[in-house]
């Protein structure tokens, strides 16, 4: 049996530590270092959890999370040939970074994946990005802050003004305010949305100046201030379509939030339990799928449907996660041998 070194030289990344072993997964696969920093998050909140009775199970499972990682050795499309992921065991708790990087990961490509179908059968169709926030409330109020968000939302669709919008996604994003005062510690719940309009909403009687946006948003949600929004066209300056589409399916709670506060963490996980932070509609319903996840969707979540290979027989590399050292290294006795493919 072989690790492919002999074939496939070591690089090291010059932007790790002069430190860093040439067996950590970042020396060997420079585009695979964040899985350094999602595994270190997730022991943060791991423990967290074990600390409270009431999520010891949560944090059994998420003590063995993406543990090991076995890559096979992939040309991407431009014949440049790196790991790829294919072997690893998920938690899938909600709140693991790891699962929630991963989960970001496939929702993305499941949007680029639905892409093409909607450009050709929309082609002249654009993209608005739109940002609805209200004040900040409460860890303990969270849940029924978002219960009446989801309600304004769904006042809001129904409304004449949004009858132009062909298909839209919306995600919720938490936010812990860390800065010292009176909203210390309070959570900011928000709804990142990306809307597909036809172009002649840019020039017409449909268009919803931001003015109109913020009274729509107060006026569904009856509230006796302006909120805070945001909207503007997704044009290429701005990145187009790829640009804006990360930005709406990211983390739902970003990690250094969870492991800001130790009692925060355990009442947002009461808070939000069962609770949807994605939504679609219009032409784009269920173009996420986000019902759908099973462990081999995050195992391939970086790639689209095309881009998944079938069992080719190759050695599968296997890096383990060292909690001391805080990094994956090889171990090659937990290599796969080569499997025959006839």
């Amino acid at each position: 049996m072989t690790d492919g070194a002999s074939h496939v030289p070591i690089i090291l990344n010059p932007s790790q530590s002069v430190q860093q072993s040439p067996d950590d997964l970042a020396a060997w696969s420079p585009k695979d270092a964040p899985w350094d920093t999602h595994r270190a998050q997730a022991d943060a909140v791991q423990g967290i959890y074990a600390r409270a009775v009431e999520f010891e199970a949560l944090a059994s499972r998420m003590a063995i999370c993406a543990g090991r990682l076995r890559f096979a050795w992939q040309a991407d499309d431009d014949g440049v040939i790196g790991l790829k992921l294919r072997q690893a065991q998920f938690c899938r708790v909600r709140h693991c970074p790891v699962c929630q990087w991963r989960r970001s990961l496939m929702w993305l490509a499941r949007f680029y994946s639905a892409l093409p179908e909607i450009q050709q059968q929309y082609p002249k169709s654009r993209w608005v990005m739109l940002n609805l926030s209200v004040r900040n409330c409460q860890i303990t109020e969270l849940r029924s802050t978002i219960a009446e968000m989801n309600r304004g939302w769904q006042a809001l669709i129904k409304r004449k003004e949004f009858r132009v919008v062909q298909g839209w996604i919306r995600t919720t994003e938490v936010t812990r305010n860390n800065k010292p005062g009176r909203w210390y510690g309070t959570a900011h719940p928000h709804f990142h949305c990306l809307l597909l309009v036809p172009s002649r909403y840019f020039s017409g009687r449909e268009y919803l100046s931001f003015t109109r946006w913020q009274e729509l948003w107060r006026s569904v949600l009856n509230l006796d201030y302006l909120p805070d929004i945001e909207v503007h066209a997704v044009t290429e300056r701005r990145g187009g379509v790829s640009g804006a589409a990360p930005e709406v399916l990211k983390y739902t709670t970003k990690p250094a939030d969870l492991i800001a506060d130790d009692e925060w963490l355990l009442e947002y996980t009461r808070q939000v339990h069962k609770l949807r932070f994605i939504a679609t509609g219009g032409v784009l319903k269920d173009a996420l799928r986000e019902h759908e996840e099973s462990n081999d969707d995050l195992i391939h979540a970086d790639e689209t449907a095309a881009e998944k290979p079938a069992d080719d027989g190759a050695a599968l590399l296997a890096f383990d996660w060292q909690r001391k050292d805080k990094r994956y290294r090889r171990n090659p006795k937990a290599d796969t041998p080569v499997r025959s493919t006839k």
